[in-house]
């Protein structure tokens, strides 16, 4: 079988019947056409371990990160044992494909001191209602006190907000459907948003949208409009230009487990598969202890 065709039904399959997010099947599919770009005329029965091999050996050549050449080869892994139970192949040539160990890289994290002064200059900016500065000091509420993904938040309607028990029902990666709760804080810049700030973007469209998070132009709030503000606003707070929406993720998990939050609990509010993901937060806040030790202990 053609190659192209197998990663066209391929795709087909991890969205249809995986029901995998868009932005993971585009992954599948990039790493997938750089496969097929290295292969050249091989069809799909001519794929073996030593052409696996040297595809992720010519990417370590051009300086691709081992975190790119581990999702790579979960790629080839996931691709191949499709094809071989589907069929289209008579052995896996992907089993014995070894991934490179991903080095850990502890995410970005504000302080809970950074953190209140932004939120509480956003909340004073707001308060000249105008309904854009509403939803930006709304927004950053959200994406900090709920712990939510930035695809949750956009994808957020009206009737997923419980305003009197102050949660939001928010559907995450595989179509998982969790609620998830959030502060005073945040429930009074949304009811602000929603009272004063939502409407007069509303107005600016001819279509009504069910969405919670409007743009400019009165439609559903995109997700770049959610990473150029939480660039430009947290971005000075924790020393780096290249940081997004999920650093306020990070934060507010690795403020919860500072405060001593158990572990499963902040597991369920983040809507993450595995503790193992969850962990890595308890890794933040043990570096944070030893910082603090280093410097505040006489014996340290």
């Amino acid at each position: 079988m053609e190659f192209r065709a197998a990663v066209t039904r391929f795709l087909t399959h991890i969205e249809q019947v995986r029901r995998l997010s868009p932005a993971t099947v585009r992954a599948y599919d990039a790493d997938l056409r750089d496969l097929g770009a290295h292969l050249g005329e091989l069809s799909l029965g001519d794929v073996d371990l030593e052409a696996l091999r040297d595809w992720l050996w010519h990417a370590t050549q051009r300086g691709d990160a081992r975190s790119t050449l581990a999702r790579r080869a979960s790629t080839a892994r996931a691709f191949c044992a499709w094809a071989k139970e589907e069929e289209l192949i008579s052995l896996d040539p992907s089993l014995r494909l070894v991934s490179p160990k991903r080095g850990r890289t502890l995410p970005a994290v504000a302080s809970q001191d950074g953190m209140r002064e932004l939120l509480d200059s956003r909340r004073a900016a707001a308060a000249s209602g105008d309904p854009v500065l509403l939803r930006d000091h709304a927004i950053l509420e959200i994406l900090y006190g709920a712990g939510v993904r930035v695809a949750e938040l956009c994808g957020l309607d009206i009737d997923d907000v419980d305003r009197e028990r102050a949660t939001l029902r928010v559907l995450g990666k595989g179509g998982k459907e969790r609620v998830v709760p959030f502060g005073l804080p945040a429930r009074d810049s949304l009811d602000a948003y929603l009272t004063r700030g939502r409407g007069a973007l509303q107005m600016r469209s001819e279509q009504a949208s069910p969405a919670v998070f409007l743009g400019a132009r009165g439609a559903r709030l995109g997700p770049r409009t959610v990473y150029t503000l939480v660039a430009e606003a947290l971005g000075p707070i924790v020393g780096s230009d290249a940081v997004g929406p999920h650093a306020l993720r990070h934060s507010a998990a690795t403020h919860l487990l500072d405060g001593g939050a158990d572990l499963r609990a902040v597991q369920e509010l983040l809507g993450h598969a595995s503790l193992g993901t969850t962990q890595i937060y308890t890794h933040v806040s043990s570096e944070r202890l030893r910082a603090t030790y280093r410097l505040a202990h006489p014996r340290a």
